[in-house]
């Protein structure tokens, strides 16, 4: 389903052109939607002393999406991520992670994703571009996100699904703590893998 299928400014059709019919199915997904933290997952992976992954997750988030399946431009994503959720299974290496070291969590309790735009780039794959903020430093961000599909749940709630990933490097936002290995390189890589396991429930319309 081409939830975020758009016209690019250098399409060269003439304005007198048909427009293409919306999908019923897609118009009808239309709506608000709140992140269900309880079946969705932020994750990450970074390569440790060169030679293995350590994988986490961020625990504790909330966020919405406003989907318009009529005029998919129009849609828009916005998380916020506690840091003092951050999990991977260790807890002093959970606690060095919400240090100064790291994140200081104390002072910025917060990470946030904004989008800007989103666009597809074939079948069900797409791309959400947005700003991401940590600490004090804001720089864009592109998402490749795959969407697996809409469906009514047994409680009679309307749900969307997506799953996808970004590479990051973590100095780009002041993540810059390391130390040197004595066989060379150093203890924690730059590159940062980020993983989103995404299900939304669409936010009932008022009544009258």
């Amino acid at each position: 389903m081409a939830l975020f299928n758009r016209k690019h400014a250098d399409d060269t059709r003439s304005a007198t052109t048909a427009t293409v019919p919306v999908d019923p199915a897609l118009a009808a997904l239309t709506g608000e939607y709140t992140i269900d933290p309880s079946h969705s997952r932020i994750g990450f992976s970074v390569r440790h002393a060169m030679v293995t992954n350590v994988r986490g997750s961020f625990g504790d988030f909330e966020g919405s999406l406003t989907l318009d399946g009529s005029a998919p431009e129009n849609s828009a994503a916005a998380i916020d991520v506690r840091i003092a959720g951050v999990d991977t299974g260790i807890g002093d290496r959970d606690g060095h992670l919400r240090s100064a070291d790291f994140f200081d969590a104390d002072r910025f309790p917060l990470m946030r994703f904004r989008s800007t735009r989103a666009e597809q780039l074939g079948g069900d794959t797409y791309r959400v571009t947005g700003d991401l903020t940590i600490k004090d430093v804001t720089r864009p961000l592109s998402i490749d996100l795959e969407f697996n599909g809409s469906a009514t749940d047994v409680y009679g709630s309307e749900r969307v699904g997506f799953e996808g990933g970004a590479e990051i490097l973590r100095s780009d936002w002041d993540l810059t703590w390391n130390a040197a290995l004595e066989a060379g390189g150093v203890m924690v890589s730059d590159k940062v893998r980020l993983t989103f396991d995404i299900s939304a429930v669409k936010v009932a319309a008022p009544q009258g």
